[in-house]
C-alpha cells in the first residue's frame, strides 16, 4: 500500500515535545475562552515548518495544509469540567471534508487558571473517523417562513451537534498524549502502539426529524444503517519510550473482539 501523505505525525510529535517543555497556552484577553488553544496549536504548526492557511474563527476545518489534502480542527477544553461531549456547531465531525482528510486535536487546560498563561494537560490528535466514519452528509440551515399570529415569522433549522470528545471515548489518555489513527495509517519507530480500538456502526441510523411546535416535541426518524455492525479499528499511540498506559475504548463504547 503507498505510503498517504499526511503531517499528523509530526505535528503530533511538535505538540508532545512543546508540552513535554512546559511551552504554555497564552491568553490574549480574559474574555478569550475559545481561540487561546488553537493560538497555541498555530505555534506548533509554524515549528514544523508546515504550510497551512487559516480558515477563519467561523470556517471549518480552523488550519488547512497548503501541499497535501489534510486538514485540522482543534478543540480546546477546560479540566476538570465538560470531557465526555463537545458541542460541534454546524458541522458534524466527520474523517473528510471536501476532499481533504480531517485530523482533529483536543487539549485540555486547567479550569482554574486566573492568570493569562497555563498549561496543555493533556492532549488526543485522532482522525475524525474516529468520532464518525460516515463522509457523504451535507450540513445546510434551512428556515420556513409562516410562524406566529400574522404568518410572517421565520423559523431557522440551525442543526448543532453534540459529538463524543475521545477523552470520552477511552480510558488510558488522562494526562497522556495521545495519536489515534486508522490501522493502515503510515507512522513510523518515533511512535509506539499503546492501544489497538475498534469502532462499530450502529444499526439504526437518524435520517430527519420532525418538530410538533404545539408541544414542543422533537421526533427523530430511524431508517436501516446498510453497514451495520462494520468494525473500524484505529489504533492509539505515544511517542516511543514513553510511559503511561494502554488505552481501551471506554465502556459503554460499542465495540467487537479484535482478536482475529
Amino acid at each position: 500500500m503507498a505510503a498517504k501523505p499526511t503531517h499528523i505525525v509530526d505535528i503530533f510529535l511538535t505538540c508532545d515535545s512543546a508540552i513535554e517543555q512546559g511551552k504554555l497556552i497564552r491568553r490574549s484577553s480574559p474574555t478569550d475562552k475559545e481561540f487561546h488553544f488553537q493560538d497555541w496549536f498555530e505555534q506548533r504548526l509554524n515549528e514544523c515548518s508546515i504550510r497551512y492557511d487559516k480558515l477563519g474563527r467561523n470556517s471549518y476545518p480552523d488550519f488547512v495544509a497548503v501541499t497535501i489534502a489534510e486538514g485540522y480542527e482543534v478543540k480546546g477544553l477546560a479540566w476538570p469540567g465538560r470531557e465526555a461531549t463537545y458541542d460541534a456547531n454546524s458541522q458534524l465531525p466527520s474523517g473528510m471534508h471536501n476532499g481533504r482528510v480531517i485530523h482533529y486535536v483536543f487539549g485540555r487546560y486547567p479550569s482554574n487558571a486566573t492568570e493569562s498563561e497555563y498549561p496543555v494537560i493533556d492532549l488526543i490528535c485522532c482522525h475524525g473517523d474516529f468520532l464518525n466514519a460516515h463522509h457523504d452528509y451535507i450540513h445546510e440551515n434551512k428556515s420556513v417562513r409562516g410562524f406566529g399570529s400574522y404568518g410572517d415569522i421565520l423559523i431557522r433549522d440551525r442543526k448543532m451537534y453534540v459529538a463524543p470528545t475521545p477523552f470520552g471515548l477511552t480510558d488510558g489518555t488522562t494526562g497522556q498524549r495521545t495519536l489515534i489513527l486508522p490501522e493502515d495509517w503510515p507512522v513510523d519507530d518515533r511512535l509506539e502502539e499503546v492501544g489497538r480500538l475498534v469502532r462499530v456502526e450502529a444499526d439504526k441510523l437518524v435520517v430527519g426529524y420532525t418538530f410538533d411546535l404545539t408541544n414542543n416535541t422533537l421526533t427523530p426518524q430511524y431508517t436501516d444503517n446498510p453497514h451495520a455492525g462494520t468494525p473500524h479499528r484505529f489504533v492509539a499511540y505515544r511517542v516511543a519510550g514513553r510511559n503511561g498506559p494502554q488505552v481501551s475504548l471506554r465502556q459503554p463504547c460499542r465495540s467487537v473482539d479484535d482478536s482475529h
